[in-house]
C-alpha cells in the first residue's frame, strides 16, 4: 500500500491532494517535528535529507513532493491529472510545475527562514525583498491564467495542485494569492474539490485556507 510521511500543512500537502483526487488506498504516517522524528535513524534511512514528504509503496521509495506527485499522475493515468507524453500540455505541465518548485517555492522558503541566509539584523529586511521576490512571481501566474481555467492543459494537472499548496503558503506575504484575481479564482475553484477539503479536515487544517 501506498505510504506518505507527512506534516500537517508542510510540502506533503500537494502529494495528499493528489492521493485524494486519485482516490487511491494509502496510509498516512505522521512525523512529528517537534520530537524530531524527522531526524531518527528510521526516518533518515527512507529520506537521507531529513525533509518531509517521504512516499514509499512497498520497497520503493521517493522524496521530493514534486516527484511524488508526478509518479502519482503517471501510475494513475485514469485520473487524467499529467497530460499524455509528447504533447505539448505536459510539457507546459512541466514548465509550471519546474517554475514552482525552483522559483516560487525556493523563494517562499526564503522568506520563511531568513536564518539560513543572513545575520538576525538583515532579517526583517531580507524578509521583505523576498517577500517581493514572491509577489512577481504569483503576478506571473496571474497574467499567465488570462483566459485560462488551468495552469497547462483542459482540466487541473498536478502542477494546479502544487500551486495550490505554495498559494496557501504565500497567505502571510504583504500581496498574498487572493490579490491577484484570476490566481484567486483558480484557489477558490481547487479549493471546491472534495480532495483537497478532505485533506485539510485529515491534517485539521482550517479556512481561511489562503
Amino acid at each position: 500500500m501506498y505510504r506518505l510521511y507527512y506534516s500537517p500543512g508542510l510540502a506533503s500537502l500537494a502529494p495528499h491532494f493528489v492521493l485524494k483526487e486519485i482516490g487511491v488506498a494509502h496510509e498516512l504516517m505522521l512525523v512529528d517535528r517537534s520530537l524530531g522524528q524527522h531526524k531518527t535513524a528510521d526516518y533518515l534511512a527512507l529520506n537521507p535529507n531529513g525533509r518531509i514528504p517521504t512516499f514509499t509503496d512497498g520497497t520503493f521509495v521517493l522524496f521530493e513532493s514534486a516527484a511524488i506527485c508526478l509518479h502519482l499522475a503517471d501510475r494513475h493515468p485514469e485520473a487524467r491529472l499529467i497530460a499524455g507524453l509528447g504533447t505539448d500540455a505536459r510539457s507546459h505541465q512541466y514548465q509550471w510545475l519546474t517554475f514552482l518548485t525552483n522559483t516560487l517555492q525556493a523563494d517562499l522558503w526564503q522568506f520563511f527562514r531568513p536564518e539560513f541566509y543572513v545575520e538576525p539584523e538583515r532579517q526583517g529586511a531580507f524578509k521583505t525583498v523576498m517577500g517581493g521576490h514572491v509577489a512577481r512571481h504569483l503576478e506571473v501566474i496571474d497574467r499567465h491564467l488570462e483566459g485560462r481555467d488551468w495552469l497547462a492543459g483542459d482540466g487541473p494537472s498536478v502542477a494546479d495542485f502544487y500551486l495550490f499548496m505554495l498559494g496557501r503558503w504565500s497567505r502571510h506575504i504583504a500581496r498574498p494569492t487572493r490579490t491577484f484575481p484570476r490566481l484567486l479564482r483558480l484557489m477558490e475553484r481547487l479549493g471546491e474539490r472534495r480532495s483537497i477539503l478532505e485533506a485539510f479536515a485529515i491534517e485539521r487544517i482550517s479556512a481561511p485556507y489562503y
